[in-house]
């Protein structure tokens, strides 16, 4: 799962004060005491308050983020925190899916840092570290109401490949699947 709300709410997951403006931020590999926790927490309490969602999607976050660290392996797996103002501001997890595929997976921005291209700047990323890593292509799951980060995803050269409706997270939604091919990338590179 990974997403970047659209409508705000006054404060931010996990933020104090009026910390973290994204023009500001730096990106650094998740390996924090309380990182893991952190995104946990941020998204549980921000899809809440954004989208209504129950404790179903904390709990789907807690299982992606101990599969992550309970065995990455670091050729092939990687995960960063944006900060600003000393606090965490966002999140995003690349794993591999299988030996060719990389999967992107719960990206997160603060209400208070968004509007910086900081989800862009994550997503980044995750396209640097994927090609460097020799995967040939990249794959996300969504939904619907995630508008901004579709926007980050097409941006980014993903095409929409399905859809199918569901319930979950106590809401009616329509999950979206999303790939980028990055052999093809390769491929066009001139030599």
């Amino acid at each position: 799962m990974s997403g970047k709300g659209g409508a705000g709410r006054k404060g931010g997951a996990g933020r104090k004060g009026g910390a973290g403006r994204g023009d500001t931020a730096t990106i650094r590999p998740l390996g924090r005491p309380g990182d893991l926790g952190w995104v946990v927490m941020a998204h549980g309490e921000l899809y809440a308050a954004e989208f209504g969602w129950n404790t179903e999607f904390e709990a789907l976050v807690a299982k992606i983020v101990a599969d992550y660290a309970a065995d990455p392996d670091p050729q092939r797996d990687a995960a960063w925190i944006a900060e600003a103002g000393g606090q965490r501001v966002g999140c995003v997890f690349l794993v591999a899916k299988d030996a060719d595929t990389a999967q992107l997976r719960i990206l997160l921005v603060d209400p208070a840092a968004r509007g910086h291209h900081l989800g862009q700047r994550m997503v980044g990323e995750c396209l640097a570290f994927a090609r460097r890593a020799g995967y040939r292509r990249m794959v996300l799951w969504t939904n619907h109401p995630l508008v901004a980060a579709r926007h980050i995803y097409l941006a980014a050269g993903f095409s929409l490949v399905s859809e199918e409706p569901h319930h979950s997270f106590g809401a009616d939604l329509i999950g979206q699947y999303y790939e980028l091919d990055l052999a093809a990338e390769l491929s066009a590179t001139p030599r």
